[in-house]
């Protein structure tokens, strides 16, 4: 019986050391994943910062795009739990830009986009393992300092604490650690990375250059003027696009004595109105794009857009019937639009990078139509939950907004319609009975003109 007992206390002692052994590593692999620094990784000027994602169950599936505050599935798929992370953390607007976006022409070696992302992975797999190993002998120390072990016993529990921690975390991420290089290898654009299905032409102008042009507007309905007056005599394309003499382009224009070129039209997205063509009133317009780069001397670009990218006058409709339109299928559905308005997105913004004559470019951001209580609102069926939900999705479109036209160094104004919102007494918004509901009156185009006023430069004067 004293030797069942012994063997007993023996089996229970060695089973009380692997759950120790077996816990700090856990805890070690933990803290290097929270502490490893992201290595930075140049290409084509760009720069990248390569990391790990959040530890997942599965054993296989993508990593992880960080891309104007989006978390995007890479379009490639990697084996383990543990992923690789990509940020996005600085743009220079340089003559590779466009390769290093679209992978247009070859690279040299030294710049090919997968080669260095491997490497950086590489580096980061390093500085964990270090890590790793680091923070299980702290906390194995601590525990041997703790039951006061002798010095021979502290130094085999130390030992058998790394090589636990090195063993499970090998274990865990060994896959991942040795096929990513090899799938990283395969990236040869940003937009590769990202699964972008949008792979448009490169735009070339779309006729002679138009001179005397010194600020040209591309957008949507808002940048249009949708339910204001029309241009005078207006026909062909201004008429079909809903193009308004009350505009904000128009108000710059009066204001300044400056020639604006407004180009926005009704519905126009970024795949189909600015970077491809447009089908709008019976007719196929160019991309406002192609019509942008004519204008040679413009010194400043202002664009409006991301609205109908994700489809917003839909969602403004559904939250008007729904009782909570913040259900799963709704925010799942709006996230994937954000997603695929981020990759578009981030192509306009690297071609508005790319234009030879470099114009100050603003990129608008939107105004609350709304506000915090549903008022007049609430005839409609918006009820203030589901107007909060308006709300935070809108404030995620400009924050993505926002975070793009930071990174490549552009302006981002967004109009203050505060106190003047569809259900104020002196509203800058259209009425629910008018042409265009939720798009600015006069005076929200007048307030979306003085926002871009007060971050314009001097446009250079008109030959």
């Amino acid at each position: 019986m004293l030797v069942t007992g012994g063997w007993a206390r023996l089996a229970r002692r060695w089973l009380a050391v692997l759950v120790l052994l077996v816990v700090s590593a856990g805890a070690a692999i933990t803290i290097a994943l929270l502490l490893t620094p992201l290595q930075t990784v140049t290409v084509a000027g760009q720069v990248i910062e390569v990391g790990t994602s959040e530890p997942s169950l599965s054993l296989s599936g993508p990593g992880q795009v960080d891309l104007f505050g989006q978390n995007l599935p890479t379009n490639l798929h990697f084996y383990g739990p543990v992923r690789p992370r990509l940020e996005l953390s600085r743009i220079s607007i340089n003559s590779e830009l466009t390769t290093f976006v679209q992978g247009d022409h070859p690279a040299a070696d030294e710049r090919i986009l997968g080669g260095r992302l491997a490497d950086g992975w590489k580096r980061y797999f390093a500085w964990e393992t270090a890590i790793t190993a680091l923070g299980a002998l702290v906390l194995v120390g601590a525990v041997a300092g703790w039951r006061r072990l002798s010095r021979r016993a502290t130094i085999q529990l130390l030992a058998a604490g790394l090589v636990v921690a090195e063993a499970v975390n090998l274990g865990a991420i060994m896959t991942t650690a040795y096929t990513a290089p090899g799938e990283l290898r395969k990236v040869h654009s940003l937009n590769e990375l990202v699964g972008s299905q949008t792979r448009l032409p490169r735009i070339e102008p779309a006729g002679p250059p138009l001179t005397g042009v010194q600020v040209v507007v591309m957008g949507d309905s808002t940048a249009a003027g949708a339910g204001l007056a029309p241009l005078p005599g207006a026909a062909g394309t201004a008429r079909a696009c809903g193009r308004s003499s009350d505009s904000y382009a128009d108000d710059l224009s009066l204001a300044n004595g400056w020639k604006v070129l407004n180009l926005a039209c009704d519905g126009a997205t970024i795949s189909e109105g600015i970077l491809g063509p447009q089908s709008q009133g019976g007719q196929t317009l160019p991309p406002q794009f192609a019509q942008a780069e004519r204008a040679t001397e413009a010194s400043a670009i202002i664009v409006s857009v991301g609205a109908d990218d994700l489809n917003w006058a839909a969602t403004v409709e559904y939250c008007a019937v729904a009782p909570n339109c913040n259900d799963s299928a709704t925010a799942a559905y709006f996230q994937q639009q954000l997603a695929s308005f981020s990759k578009n997105y981030l192509d306009l913004l690297s071609r508005l990078a790319a234009l030879p004559s470099h114009p100050q470019v603003i990129i608008n951001r939107y105004y609350d139509p709304f506000g915090t209580q549903p008022g007049c609102l609430a005839r409609a069926g918006l009820t203030a939950a589901n107007l909060k939900t308006l709300t935070s999705r809108l404030n995620t479109l400009n924050q993505v907004l926002a975070q793009g036209a930071s990174q490549f160094g552009f302006s981002s104004p967004q109009p203050d319609f505060s106190g003047h919102q569809l259900c104020a007494p002196q509203p800058y918004v259209q009425g629910l009975g008018a042409a265009a509901p939720f798009h600015p009156t006069v005076l929200g185009q007048l307030a979306i003109a003085l926002a871009d006023q007060a971050v314009l430069h001097q446009p250079r004067p008109s030959n």
